[in-house]
């Protein structure tokens, strides 16, 4: 499937026919993109059903709570996306940092599951992924993979999750109790930065037929939900922090590159609130910025590849953080020693520091990089830094256990905790990060031809049109459009949202 054939229409009308039959009998009904970028326009017949389901099991209607705006118990929406407030007394830097809290999305506790939830569901309604045959295969690094299988297990139909072995235990763990067979679950050799592996290996599934690759990396669905969905909530979210502090400024959104799906909302909120773009990942992996490479551990960021769908013309900043710090940072943030030092010694509020196990090893990434553009840029304390948190610090449970056994072999004390708050937190400097200018953002994309061209297919002409701002911004126009065939899909199935 060439990922540019963006559907607008029904593309083969006996898989739309089936999918309507599959969802009818699985009553399920298909939240649109719109008000997943805003759920105060969801009918309220469907929130009052919402509030007597669990959002961690596999209902129809947990469709509905896949946004930014679920409240810190996952059971009603909030006013405003959850998020959390990184001052100097903690970071060391003037500017504040403002962390959108992943956590907060139903059964899998990361924002993934809004990726794949768009990439399956333009399929859905344009005939283009027959659910009652055909086996949605989810390549990723674990976040995506696990979201995938759970729209996969609400849809009722066979989900593959495609992902390296050197992932953390837990989301292991999680995948073997939702898949539907053992055998659903594909570990590819590596870790974090093996894609090409996930690649290689979708390549071989692809040869059957009735295995769909939905790949994150080049699917601009995904792109698209997170300009729309996740830039609007980051804005909402500053709205809502501005409010008694006049003057406050939106200097810059940070985000690992991942897939490039996240970074989609950088865009949004350049054109609105005039925020820099700062594209994050791992110095032992530092393709954009040293065109190198390396094997890294900061789970759900940068991989050895330019994803398609991330858009090198726009990013303004590359800051490179330390998988290191990350690991040392997660285990401080989570161990009771870790907390007490913080509050105890260095006077830091208890309710931030208890907040701190919000953050999974991407999200530290996120905040050490804002940390970055903020000494960068000398940034104030009237500007704010925008990220996010995708998952939390539950995720890594082994990885903390690894590590404490392997670097404190004494045990993770208060000495510990002051040299590892010292070190990778107030000593996070400068260092690794480059604002891009014209050349640099063009070598940034030249290292994509190789993946993409050279072993994905994708044609030149394809690849050379994403480096035109104009093509981004002509992908706006399907929003509307998969928002009008939703609607149209749902009267076709005739599923009652309140049941």
């Amino acid at each position: 499937m060439n990922p540019f054939n963006l559907p607008n229409r029904i593309v083969d009308q006996a898989k739309f026919d089936d999918a309507v039959d599959h969802l009818r009998k699985a009553q399920v009904v298909l939240p649109k993109f719109s008000e997943l970028a805003n759920p105060k326009t969801i009918s309220a017949d469907v929130t009052s059903v919402l509030n007597g389901v669990d959002s961690g099991v596999a209902h129809a209607k947990n469709l509905f709570r896949v946004h930014w705006y679920n409240d810190s118990l996952r059971q009603g929406f909030a006013d405003v996306p959850g998020y959390l407030v990184l001052d100097q007394t903690l970071t060391g830097v003037a500017a504040p940092i403002v962390v959108m809290l992943g956590e907060r999305f139903p059964m899998i506790g990361a924002h993934k599951v809004l990726a794949a939830y768009a990439c399956l569901v333009t399929r859905l309604v344009s005939g283009q992924f027959s659910p009652s045959v055909s086996r949605a295969v989810w390549p990723s690094t674990g976040n995506y993979c696990r979201g995938g299988i759970a729209i996969s297990r609400i849809l009722n139909c066979r989900g593959i999750a495609v992902l390296p072995a050197g992932m953390s235990r837990e989301r292991f763990e999680w995948l073997e109790q939702w898949v539907l067979k053992p055998e659903d679950i594909v570990r590819t050799p590596g870790s974090e930065s093996n894609v090409k592996e996930i690649y290689d290996k979708c390549a071989e599934l692809s040869k059957d037929p009735e295995n769909a690759i939905l790949n994150q990396f080049s699917e601009f669905a995904n792109y698209l939900v997170h300009y729309e969905c996740t830039g609007r909530a980051v804005e909402a979210a500053f709205d809502d922090f501005k409010k008694d502090k006049t003057g406050l400024t939106m200097a810059a959104f940070v985000a690992g590159t991942g897939s490039g799906g996240t970074l989609a909302a950088g865009d949004y909120l350049k054109q609105h609130c005039g925020a820099k773009i700062v594209a994050v990942e791992p110095t032992s992996c530092p393709t954009m910025l040293y065109n190198g490479f390396g094997e890294h551990n900061i789970q759900g960021i940068g991989d050895k590849h330019i994803p398609l769908i991330q858009n090198v013309m726009n990013t303004d900043i590359v800051a490179g953080v330390s998988d290191t710090s990350c690991d040392h940072l997660s285990l401080l943030f989570n161990s009771d020693v870790g907390q007490a030092y913080l509050t105890e010694r260095r006077g830091i509020n208890p309710a931030l520091v208890k907040s701190l196990r919000c953050l999974g090893l991407s999200g530290i990434a996120n905040v050490l990089a804002a940390i970055k553009t903020a000494k960068l840029l000398d940034l104030p304390a009237d500007t704010a830094v925008m990220t996010v948190a995708t998952d939390s610090g539950d995720l890594y449970v082994s990885e903390r256990e690894g590590i404490e056994k392997f670097a404190y072999s004494g045990g993770f004390d208060q000495v510990s905790a002051a040299e590892v708050y010292s070190q990778h937190m107030l000593g996070s400097g400068a260092d690794h990060v480059l604002e891009l200018n014209h050349r640099d953002r063009n070598r940034v994309f030249n290292l994509g031809y190789y993946t993409w061209v050279e072993q994905q297919g994708v044609s030149s002409e394809d690849f050379e049109s994403r480096r035109d701002q104009r093509f981004w911004e002509g992908l706006q126009k399907y929003l509307p459009i998969w928002d009008e065939m939703i609607d149209q899909f749902n009267a076709r199935t005739g599923v009652n949202r309140v049941g």
